[in-house]
């Protein structure tokens, strides 16, 4: 089966992408399910985008993240702790969130953040407020809430805004009722960083080591 001919990939250039999933994942998912889930993840960012030119990379991500946690749930694949952070438009609080864990838990724990109705990109104060803490933000992206990576989390974090997210029993949910920074002034933004990483500093002393 040829992925540059592959009638599932709505844009030619995901071609390579597709050879590069099928090969990481060979042994685990089959290639027609790399295509399936690479033009869904596609679909879904192209809902949220204003520009579709720049799709392409963020979709090859989204895929590896929805494959590995399709890995860990099935027993495929091992690993650390997993904790997902969810929020409106996984473009501020989120965000912020896994970006922070991930910096202080390194490879104690597998991080993911996601919206509900995600927005076309993060925030900039975000990320202001995330590299004066030392913390890299360069590469995020706002992400649809998927069902693969719910199931394979461990620990579910809302972010304070009443979103609807999918329960799976043996996980365990948490809301943690911060402000929003959606338009904020960089200073209100530092103080939701560091109302968050207080979240996160309980939260660390909770996980198995």
């Amino acid at each position: 089966m040829s992925t540059s001919s592959s009638p599932l990939l709505p844009d030619e250039r995901l071609a390579a992408g597709a050879a590069r999933l099928a090969s990481r994942y060979a042994g685990h998912f089959a290639p027609e399910t790399v295509l399936s889930l690479l033009a869904d993840s596609y679909a879904r960012l192209a809902e949220q985008a204003r520009i579709r030119t720049h799709l392409v990379v963020p979709a090859e991500r989204l895929t590896a993240e929805r494959l590995d946690a399709l890995a860990h749930t099935q027993g495929l694949m091992s690993g650390p702790t997993r904790v997902l952070f969810v929020c409106s438009q996984n473009a501020g609080r989120s965000q912020m969130a896994a970006a922070l864990l991930a910096h202080r838990a390194g490879e104690r724990v597998t991080v993911s953040s996601a919206g509900t109705h995600p927005a076309d990109a993060v925030e900039p104060h975000i990320a202001q407020a995330l590299t004066e803490a030392d913390v890299d933000l360069a590469d995020a992206y706002p992400k649809p809430l998927t069902q693969e990576v719910v199931q394979a989390a461990d620990v579910v974090i809302t972010m304070g805004c009443g979103d609807v997210c999918p329960v799976m029993p043996g996980r365990r949910y948490l809301d943690w009722p911060v402000a929003d920074p959606d338009g904020a002034p960089i200073a209100v933004v530092r103080d939701v960083r560091d109302a968050i990483d207080a979240h996160i500093t309980e939260l660390l002393t909770q996980l198995a080591p």
